[in-house]
């Protein structure tokens, strides 16, 4: 198993939640040759999620690119690092997303909250599309540096989508977050249930973290 503390942003792009400089670089590489993220196009906002927990089964990870467009409509792409499970369970988390200008209003922030009573949030086939995180990270049996493609990798590169199956990834059989702080441009899931949910639009700026 291997613990790990750190932060990553798109400026710099980097495999989220990697023990190795050689494995930085490595992805981006695969980045340059071309892998792509999420099957659909993201909107213009980035959103920001915190967690107290996240427990992961077979995790899997790779570079890629989420296009779409910004809030003007102009086409756009953000580097991201893919991370996937079969399987995840969430506590306490929070996510948060900010709409500029809008009229009469200026700034309008949505708040959801959820798995904070007891019974945490639970996916399948979950996939998220991260720009930065923070956390605390514990890995067992973990591979970095497998082929994107390997047929061994679970749940695998999300379907809909172009990746380099010879680029760079890893995986682990099991893996745990706590303190958990990232921004996000996609998340997609097989099923995706919110116990204790809670969601409020403030005005002005108000975020998860």
């Amino acid at each position: 198993m291997s613990q790990v503390r750190g932060g990553t942003r798109w400026k710099r792009f980097a495999v989220v939640m990697v023990p190795s400089v050689a494995a930085t670089a490595a992805i981006g590489v695969g980045l340059a040759q071309g892998a792509l993220a999420a099957s659909f196009s993201v909107s213009g906002q980035s959103f920001k999620v915190t967690a107290s927990e996240l427990k992961g089964e077979d995790f899997f990870q790779y570079g890629s690119l989420a296009t779409g467009t910004d809030l003007k409509g102009n086409k756009t792409a953000h580097p991201v690092a893919v991370s996937s499970f079969s399987h995840a369970t969430i506590t306490n988390m929070c996510q948060s997303v900010v709409t500029p200008d809008v009229p009469f209003f200026g700034s309008v922030s949505l708040e959801l909250k959820a798995g904070g009573k007891g019974t945490p949030v639970d996916a399948t086939d979950l996939y998220l599309d991260v720009a930065e995180l923070e956390a605390n990270a514990e890995f067992g049996q973990i591979d970095i540096g497998v082929a994107a493609g390997d047929k061994a990798n679970k749940p695998g590169i999300q379907p809909g989508t172009q990746a380099n199956p010879y680029g760079f990834a890893q995986r682990a059989k099991t893996a745990k977050l706590t303190d958990v702080k990232q921004t996000a441009w996609a998340t997609t899931a097989g099923t995706f249930k919110l116990s204790g949910l809670s969601m409020k639009l403030h005005k002005g700026v108000k975020e998860c973290y």
